[in-house]
């Protein structure tokens, strides 16, 4: 088993709306995906895609605001008032195979999989365990995912 490709950065922040017009008109982000409640993940989540070059597609960038008190995004802004990287996510063909093989090299899977805010199956993997960096591995979105 290896990682696919990395599909999205997380960057946690206090404010979406905030951080729409940073990436837009700082970062020179291209599109800026329609905000969405994702109640089961406690966050309102946005994609960003940044501009690639020669008419590829740049990275995605998910932007991610609690929602509430309750989110696991809350006590992460509490630490960084400001927001900042969250998470780095690849996709995987089988999100099934990836937990066992994760789990197989003795790493710290958090849950079980669950539909992610592309609607497609995900986990994430503790960041002790990965060089540092909290980890989301995720099926590979199907078309017409965002």
């Amino acid at each position: 088993m290896k990682l696919g490709r990395l599909n999205h950065i997380g960057v946690a922040t206090p404010s979406l709306e905030a951080s729409i017009a940073y990436y837009r008109d700082v970062m020179g982000a291209t599109i800026a995906h329609e905000p969405f409640d994702l109640p089961a993940q406690g966050v309102k989540v946005c994609f960003v895609d940044t501009p690639g070059e020669n008419g590829t597609a740049g990275t995605q960038i998910e932007l991610i605001e609690p929602l509430g008190e309750n989110s696991p995004i809350h006590g992460f802004i509490a630490k960084n008032p400001a927001g900042g990287q969250h998470h780095m996510c690849y996709e995987v063909p089988d999100i099934h195979e990836a937990k066992a093989w994760f789990e197989g090299l003795g790493k710290k899977v958090l849950g079980e999989p669950r539909i992610g805010a592309h609607g497609t199956l995900i986990f994430f993997v503790h960041p002790r365990d990965m060089n540092g960096v909290l980890t989301e591995i995720m099926e590979t979105p199907k078309e017409g995912a965002h």
